[in-house]
């Protein structure tokens, strides 16, 4: 049901799509790309629920896994987005086993968790279907590693009943260890911290994902290990195609120009 999730256990690389503008319309042009997953970014885009409702409609008929960056782990949020269709759950901040425990408590149903019944999309909630028999399987919890705290806590993270993996927001943990916030880092530290967590992650069957600027920089972290890879975002991939191709213009007019 999960093809996100199967891909990723078979260990596989999967390419991530990241969508800050709330409109259906950017959403179906990114599913129809090639990705693996979509991602809404609730946290950081200026995405909210409805329009996350609105993306995951406009996808509905690719091949795509839908998932979401929460705000923040809060269970009301996370059994909404849930309840709309997500198949993938990324909550920024984990940085405690407590935490972590929360995050997989929101995410699933009993006897595993604490989420409340009633999947109104992605279920056809007051229809029978088998989703809520499955959904403890299929859903992906994903909580981010991001600051010193959690690195030190990252074996107990792991180790938390219902975790699938882990997605590192490089900006905020460069940030975090007195660097400058940014993507698709060099700084031997940084680099040094991804091959950990690629080991933790490796060694318990979980998966480490982490988010990029350009796609030859993701195609190295694949090559790292990490197998969910994540390209920008659909306002930065609009942005930069858009000032190469002025680039390109006005290069081409001032030649012609002589």
């Amino acid at each position: 049901m999960n093809k996100l999730r199967a891909r990723l256990k078979s260990g596989k690389a999967c390419v991530n799509a990241w969508l800050a503008i709330p409109a259906g319309f950017s959403a179906e042009v990114m599913a129809q790309c090639g990705f693996d997953s979509v991602t809404v970014d609730m946290q950081h885009g200026v995405q909210d629920y409805l329009s996350l409702v609105q993306c995951y409609q406009a996808m509905d008929r690719y091949p795509i896994t839908p998932m979401v960056r929460v705000p923040w782990n809060e269970p009301g949020i996370i059994g909404k987005v849930l309840d709309a269709g997500a198949w993938g759950v990324i909550c920024p901040m984990i940085n405690t086993a407590a935490e972590a425990k929360a995050l997989a408590n929101a995410c699933l149903y009993p006897p595993q968790g604490r989420r409340s019944n009633g999947p109104i999309r992605a279920g056809a909630y007051g229809e029978g279907t088998a989703y809520q028999s499955v959904a403890n399987d299929e859903v992906l919890v994903i909580p981010m590693i991001e600051t010193q705290e959690a690195l030190d806590n990252l074996d107990a993270i792991l180790d938390v009943p219902g975790i699938s993996g882990i997605y590192v927001g490089p900006s905020d943990l460069g940030f975090s260890l007195g660097m400058k916030p940014m993507l698709d880092r060099e700084e031997p530290k940084i680099l040094s911290i991804y091959e950990m967590l690629i080991k933790a992650t490796s060694k318990r069957g979980l998966f480490a994902g982490v988010h990029n600027l350009t796609g030859t920089y993701a195609a190295r972290m694949v090559d790292m290990g990490f197998r969910l890879v994540t390209l920008g975002n659909d306002s930065g991939l609009m942005a930069r195609a858009a000032r190469a191709e002025i680039a390109a213009t006005r290069k081409a007019a001032a030649a012609a120009a002589g």
